[in-house]
C-alpha cells in the first residue's frame, strides 16, 4: 500500500469522522474500511444515553461491510483528536475477519500516528479456529 492510498483513507476516514454523533463524550471516531475487493466503507461512533449501547466507528464500518456481502478486509483507518487506538471489542470483531488486516491510526489534522496489523493490537486473539472441538 503506497503513502498516497494510506492518506486517502485517512482523509475518508477524517471526513467521515465530521458525522460522529457524540453528544456525551465529545470524541468524534471516523473509519475507512478498504476490502480485498478494493470496496470502501465509512463508519462513525454513535453514542448513546444508554451508554453500553454506543457503537464504535470501527464496528460500523465493519458490519457495513459485512452486511453489503464483503468479509475479506485489506486495511482500516482509524481517526480520533488524538490518534486514539481501537478498543479491545473493536479489536476482536477486527480479528475474526483477519489478523493480517492493517490498522492506520490517525489524529484529527490527518497525520498517521501508528500503523499495526490486528494480530500486532490483538496477539493471540480468539477467533473462529478456536471454536472447533
Amino acid at each position: 500500500m503506497t503513502k498516497e492510498e494510506k492518506q486517502a483513507l485517512i482523509d475518508l476516514a477524517n471526513e467521515a469522522r465530521r458525522r460522529a454523533y457524540v453528544p456525551y463524550s465529545h470524541y468524534p471516531v471516523g473509519a475507512a474500511l478498504r476490502t480485498k475487493s478494493g470496496r470502501l466503507y465509512t463508519g462513525v461512533n454513535v453514542e448513546n444515553a444508554a451508554y453500553p449501547q454506543t457503537m464504535c466507528a470501527e464496528r460500523v464500518a465493519i458490519f457495513k461491510a459485512v452486511s453489503e456481502g464483503e468479509s475479506e478486509f485489506e486495511v482500516i483507518a482509524v481517526v480520533t483528536n488524538n490518534g486514539g487506538s481501537p478498543c479491545g471489542g473493536c479489536r476482536q470483531v477486527m480479528a475474526e475477519f483477519g489478523l493480517d488486516t492493517i490498522v492506520l491510526m490517525a489524529n484529527g489534522q490527518g497525520e498517521l500516528v501508528k500503523e499495526a496489523t490486528v494480530n500486532e493490537l490483538l496477539p493471540e486473539a480468539f477467533i473462529p479456529k478456536h471454536l472447533v472441538v
